[in-house]
């Protein structure tokens, strides 16, 4: 099967999810035609369209076990190495939700989505992309303490010569400043325009990000954009053909967006970002916590093996979209009859594609098989990544073929909770369930047991006695959660095969 070679490649030909959209038909727009945008209706500039938020806030949130983080897939916020989740706004959001017993969804912001009618709609919960806390974005949502203080800046391209060194200056030559029409940015411009300046403003779709605009900079098909200066520091160190520019706004803060009604999730959020930001005393710089400042480091400041993986000369052709074994994945898994994007979730659970991973408990390769359930008897052999994955294939299967009758979605769950826990652990869950009059086929109700099997007056009558049952239903949480994000990136990289003839993600899959 051939695809795009890797789903990061996307980042040097179009912001994810926007594939080939037409420009809008505004450029080079006058001071006089800014005006009139300016004078629209405010309810219109951010294009929001459920501007009541739902009633979900932090305690429904724990109840799901579940916080939905809305992102864009980026090398600043969310993106895919081989199989694994890393970005700077993913692991800060996923530090909270750890210390709070949470699995974390990410929820990608796809073609002709609004992040805040995901947010205000109940599809996530916070909206986590770098994104300044405006005037403009606060009469739809609210914002959380900051964690990170940013300049905007100009960059230009390697092909404007003497670059100007000054915002008047760029006015003058009439270069035109390419932006999205929902950023901070081209606020910032707008306000800019009203303190005099005829600036020559060329309007992108607001699906179209800071980094996909930085990449046609680069490559010369822009003359000049605005970034944030940690988000140009990062671009810089993998983008050829970038010159940075003046500084046209100082100290803006980056915060998460939440739904106004989320108070105690304000609550619980601010806490936790007090702990890791702080502002310093007049003329110091913020205090950040260690674990801050390595975040910092690894995706903004020294960031080489960010920089190597996005390089396009560096790519192995090898690779493919979730992992570097999706082409055996998908051949065993299919001649299996099973999800391939299931297995790899799997995979990336058990030990992020580690295919020489050995558990304490004796557990071994890519799907982590214990030698004692599998038919292969030579262990040494369960390290061959085939071997391990038809292994881990045949064990989910005989889970599978156990809760049949189940609809699938709890059949899944179950046949999870069984490759985590061992059969005997969900049987005393199912049994517990059945003692307090609920319906045994139900995952909700043989999660809730799985978490009572942690105390002793429920595990002590038990069959197979103490379950730590909280990582068990995490763990199923966690993989369905993977396999939404799998099954959305994978949508989005056919979308750039298919020259941008996708309508939208809305991928019907088996946890939806």
């Amino acid at each position: 099967m051939q695809r795009v070679t890797t789903i990061q490649s996307r980042l040097y030909a179009v912001a994810i999810g926007m594939l080939s959209a037409s420009l809008l038909c505004v450029s080079c727009i006058n001071k006089s035609d800014i005006d009139g945008l300016t004078d629209q209706k405010s309810e219109k500039k951010l294009q929001v369209s459920v501007e009541e938020p739902i009633d979900r806030d932090f305690d429904d949130i724990k109840r799901s076990g579940t916080l939905r983080m809305i992102t864009r897939y980026s090398s600043n916020t969310y993106f895919l190495h081989q199989g694994i989740e890393w970005g700077f706004e993913y692991e800060l959001v996923n530090k909270f939700a750890k210390k709070h017993d949470l699995a974390l969804e990410v929820v990608i912001i796809g073609p002709n989505e609004n992040p805040y009618d995901l947010l205000n709609s109940g599809k996530g919960d916070l909206i986590a992309a770098n994104y300044t806390a405006t005037e403009e974005r606060k009469k739809y949502v609210n914002f959380t303490r900051p964690y990170n203080i940013v300049d905007q800046v100009l960059v230009f391209s390697e092909d404007i010569e003497d670059p100007p060194q000054t915002i008047q200056e760029v006015a003058e030559r009439g270069i035109p400043i390419t932006v999205r029409r929902n950023s901070s940015y081209y606020y910032r411009l707008q306000d800019l325009q009203k303190e005099g300046l005829n600036l020559a403003i060329h309007l992108v779709p607001n699906t179209k990000d800071t980094e996909s605009l930085l990449f046609e900079i680069s490559s010369d098909n822009y003359s000049a954009t605005v970034a944030d200066n940690n988000i140009f520091q990062a671009s810089n160190k993998y983008m050829q053909g970038l010159q940075r520019g003046p500084t046209i706004a100082e100290n803006d803060t980056i915060a998460w967006a939440i739904r106004e009604n989320s108070k105690a999730l304000e609550t619980e959020l601010n806490r936790f970002l007090y702990d890791h930001f702080r502002f310093g005393k007049a003329g110091e710089d913020p205090k950040r916590s260690t674990f801050l400042n390595i975040l910092r480091k690894r995706y903004f400041e020294e960031g080489p093996q960010i920089a190597e993986y996005y390089n396009p000369e560096t790519q192995k052709s090898k690779s493919g979209v979730i992992s570097p074994y999706d082409d055996l994945i998908k051949q065993v898994a299919d001649s299996a009859g099973v999800d391939w994007l299931l297995i790899a979730s799997i995979a990336a659970q058990e030990t992020k594609f580690n295919p020489n991973s050995k558990s304490w408990a004796g557990a071994v390769g890519l799907m982590q098989v214990l030698p004692r359930f599998s038919e292969v008897s030579d262990k040494e052999k369960l390290y061959d990544v085939r071997t391990n994955i038809r292994e881990g294939i045949r064990i989910i299967k005989k889970h599978l073929r156990h809760y049949s009758y189940m609809d699938s979605t709890d059949k899944w769950s179950f046949a999870l909770a069984a490759y985590n826990a061992g059969p005997g652990h969900i049987a005393d869950a199912r049994r517990l369930a059945i003692d307090q009059n609920k319906n045994p086929n139900k995952w909700e109700n043989a999660a809730d047991a799985l978490l009572k099997l942690m105390h002793r007056k429920y595990y002590k009558d038990a069959r197979y006695g103490f379950c730590r049952g909280i990582e068990t239903v995490r763990y199923v949480q966690e993989i369905k959660n993977r396999y939404k994000t799998y099954e959305s990136i994978l949508t989005m990289s056919e979308w750039d095969d298919k020259a941008g003839t996708g309508t939208g993600p809305g991928v019907i899959g088996l946890f939806n």
